[in-house]
């Protein structure tokens, strides 16, 4: 397979925010069949968003023109609603930082004796040597946080999901005289299957959260600057980070962010790399192994495993560069950097609320239909007493000599991961009904409903001071958590330690971060570049996985890890 040459006209990112309305505007199009006669779709898409009257007139005078004018309407008040300024105001911004951008790289002025605040930061930040472990020690700085302070909301939700919810589904089908399959279909199966993925929502928040703070404040510019040196190594350039910061979310917004890159190539290989990236889907799989047998390591270890991602990424960029995917004409790269600006607070809390949602939704749709699923294939034939019996256990276990090397051959993981191909998420929501659906609830003391709700009222407020304390924690000569830091094991960390060591586990999460991307990824990678790209991204990230996981158990082995 060769890449084709591109001639695409240049376009300007307007950032993931602005791209996204812009993308849902020229869907609608698409949607409605509308004819956008003389005027290019993109550019009437940000004239529609920019309000610009005289074209507002035109298209509503044109078959259909309402809907796309409506349709235009919600994704500006969308933006304002976020950015708190007017949307032509905003584009202008982003256009005059675009010719900003150039005429500092192209044009040599005199040094002048005063320099911005602005400058004086970037001096550091974007320094020749200095920049890219900053940025890695920003990202540590995060990943640590998120796992810190979301842990004692973890629990909370863990023993909400575990305990009341559990409860209540349990009491609400004994008073219906509910069949055992029925109630073995909702508790074992739907509860614990989609309860098992939303306890890491109170994760995710916090990860959203300052991944917005970071691209509001501008800092996101900075961190595709620094990475264009590290970037023309694998045959691209900084402009192509961006979409893989974006893959942190979710991969197939960043797919289609890669059509601000003007080269098809590097769109292409971009693309290719991008499901490389640790995304929030990833999370909780990192969080549950981490918390069970890495303790108060385990924000470490899910840095290791995004910063894991990005050095995969760039070796397989290499080796894309110099076979398959030869650079034609390198391109210049010119990225606007924008002056710091002190983040709105309700910009990031639509952010955070926004990417949350989404992953709520899936948990929603997706998961809970594959808990159903997974139900039924778990207790087919009907009657069976041993899940490893089941449909899905012996097709699990036909499958598990696969993993033998890597250090976990139990049908039960080969399940998961196989399931792990429709969402990341499931490969939790699979652990949570094969180990937990089946066991027996605890006996306790029967409860009323007010006293769960006072209970869960008591413990999202522990759970609040607790995550304060580790916060202010932070900061030199405050200890206020002491040394017990450690997040209480949920039950799925508890029933794993039966089935992994810590060495079986790290290569697991291997794994897990670079195996097939998910069907909605491949997707997205079929619609922007064909059936065969869609296949090679599953095939040798997959193989990638495989050789490396082997070489962490293996390897951890020969040292005496295991």
């Amino acid at each position: 397979m060769t890449a084709t040459p591109s001639h695409e006209i240049f376009r300007l990112d307007y950032g993931s925010k602005f791209e996204r309305e812009i993308a849902r505007i020229m869907a609608a199009f698409e949607e409605i069949k509308f004819d956008t006669g003389r005027y290019p779709k993109r550019w009437l898409a940000i004239k529609l968003l920019e309000g610009d009257a005289d074209i507002l007139a035109r298209v509503q005078s044109m078959p259909n023109g309402e809907q796309i004018i409506g349709a235009a309407q919600r994704s500006m008040e969308h933006l304002k609603s976020m950015l708190g300024d007017d949307v032509d105001m905003l584009t202008a911004d982003h256009r005059y930082g675009f010719i900003n951008g150039v005429v500092r790289q192209t044009l040599q002025r005199p040094l002048v004796d005063r320099l911005t605040l602005t400058d004086q930061i970037d001096n550091i930040v974007t320094h020749k040597w200095l920049g890219l472990p900053i940025f890695f020690a920003v990202m540590y700085i995060i990943f640590r946080l998120v796992i810190d302070v979301s842990s004692p909301f973890l629990d909370w939700t863990d023993s909400i999901v575990t305990g009341p919810i559990s409860n209540w589904f349990s009491a609400l089908l004994d008073l219906l005289l509910a069949p055992s399959w029925i109630h073995s279909l909702i508790v074992d199966g739907i509860v614990a299957g989609v309860g098992g993925v939303l306890v890491f929502v109170p994760g995710l928040l916090i990860l959203y959260f300052f991944l917005a703070l970071l691209e509001d404040s501008g800092y996101m510019s900075r961190a595709a600057f620094v990475m264009d040196r590290f970037m023309r190594i694998v045959g691209l350039h900084g402009k192509s980070f961006i979409p893989m910061i974006l893959g942190f979310g979710c991969a197939v917004p960043a797919i289609y962010a890669t059509r601000t890159i003007a080269s098809h190539r590097d769109r292409l290989l971009t693309a290719l790399l991008v499901p490389l990236m640790s995304c929030s889907a990833r999370l909780p799989v990192y969080v549950v192994f981490g918390l069970a047998f890495f303790g108060s390591r385990a924000g470490t270890v899910i840095w290791a495993m995004y910063a894991l991602g990005i050095l995969v990424a760039m070796l397989a960029g290499m080796v894309f560069t110099r076979t398959i995917l030869k650079p034609d004409v390198t391109s210049a790269f010119v990225l606007e950097l924008p002056p710091y600006r002190q983040p709105a607070l309700k910009s990031v809390l639509i952010h955070m609320w926004e990417n949350t949602r989404e992953f709520v939704r899936k948990a929603g749709t997706v998961i809970l239909a594959s808990s159903i699923i997974m139900w039924i294939l778990l207790n087919l034939p009907w009657g069976v007493t041993d899940q490893q019996n089941s449909y899905f256990g012996k097709f699990s276990s036909s499958i598990s000599p696969i993993f033998a090397p890597l250090g976990f051959d139990n049908w039960e993981t080969g399940g998961a991961l196989v399931t792990g191909f429709m969402a990341k998420e499931i490969v939790v929501s699979t652990m949570s009904q094969i180990y937990l659906g089946g066991e027996e609830a605890e006996i306790t003391e029967p409860t009323t409903i007010a006293e769960d709700l006072v209970g869960i009222g008591q413990g999202f407020v522990e759970a609040a001071v607790q995550s304060g304390k580790i916060l202010l924690d932070i900061l030199p000569g405050v200890h206020l958590v002491g040394e017990a830091r450690d997040s209480e094991d949920t039950a799925l960390s508890l029933a794993l330690r039966d089935h992994f060591t810590p060495l079986s586990a790290a290569a697991l999460l291997v794994f897990v971060l670079l195996y097939v991307p998910c069907v909605a990824t491949l997707g997205a990678i079929k619609q922007e570049f064909g059936t065969s790209w869609a296949v090679t991204s599953a095939v040798y990230q997959t193989v990638v996985a495989w050789i490396a996981a082997l070489i962490v158990y293996q390897g951890g082995r020969l040292l005496g890890l295991g």
